[in-house]
């Protein structure tokens, strides 16, 4: 039987495992080196270790620091204490691309996968010894680990729509902060809004046949013609222009003058005159 791991991932459809029990690798330094990856994507870890081994980027060290030298290359991580420990690098690297390989045998896309969890734990020292002066024999111990890794997918997460919001009076007075979110109406099938729009084609339709065409009136100025008339207020175009002494409405009191009748007095006169 197995051994259990400390924490059952939430989806085990969408993670991969990865265990190695009692490494012959310092505890201490594996320890700190499995702290710097958790939470990291997949494709970041693996360019991170890589940049450990050729000495561009450090492994920080927070718990166990006593005697341990500072650097630059600590500043990233808020911190001026760290090493370059090659042979924890290893054993964490083969972990993960075992890991990465149990995901892929799942169809899991690796550009989405995450160190979800990442744990050290101290397993049990082996014993040696080494012999000292004067015939004495101190013990010579390791310390070696255990290290588990379950990698997870990252699924970009798909904002719902936001309703309408809609303000509402409180119990209490009026309150602009007081929002009351209804829901969007459900759109009709496509068919039944497609017999409803052909439905009110064909009202309008038979509206048109029933109802019959008005006539057009003929214009004013003249029945026959079906011409509009001119404004009254503008003059037509070819008529010349009227001063602004002359209004250009009579009123119906004043009639127009008639020209005076000729007197029949010098017609008769001029006949006289002819014989």
């Amino acid at each position: 039987m197995g051994k259990k791991y400390s924490v059952i991932p939430s989806v085990t459809a969408k993670s991969a495992k990865s265990r190695a029990n009692d490494l012959r690798v310092s505890f201490k330094n594996t320890r700190e080196t499995c702290r710097v990856l958790k939470g990291m994507m997949l494709k970041k870890a693996f360019g991170y270790l890589r940049q450990v081994l050729a000495l561009k980027r450090c492994v920080p060290f927070v718990r166990f620091n006593g005697g341990i030298g500072r650097t630059a290359q600590a500043r990233e991580f808020n911190t001026d204490q760290g090493r370059w420990p090659r042979k924890s690098v290893f054993h964490v690297q083969a972990l993960l691309k075992n890991a990465a390989a149990n995901a892929e045998l799942k169809g899991l896309d690796l550009k989405t996968l995450f160190i979800a969890h990442i744990q050290c734990n101290r397993a049990q020292k082996q014993r040696r010894r080494t012999y000292r002066a004067h015939g004495r024999i101190n013990p010579y111990m390791s310390s070696p680990c255990h290290v588990e890794i379950i990698l997870g997918s990252k699924t970009k997460a798909v904002k719902p729509p936001n309703p309408k919001a809609t303000r509402v009076k409180s119990k209490y007075g009026k309150d602009p902060n007081q929002f009351k979110y209804s829901k969007k109406k459900s759109t009709p099938n496509r068919k039944k809004a497609a017999e409803q729009k052909q439905r009110r084609a064909d009202k309008k339709a038979s509206k048109t046949k029933s109802k019959p065409k008005p006539k057009a009136k003929p214009s004013k100025g003249s029945k026959g013609s079906k011409t509009k008339p001119e404004p009254k207020g503008k003059p037509a175009k070819g008529s010349p222009k009227q001063s602004p002494k002359q209004s250009p409405k009579q009123s119906p009191k004043q009639a127009p003058k008639q020209a005076p009748k000729q007197s029949a007095k010098p017609a008769k006169q001029a006949a006289k005159g002819k014989k």
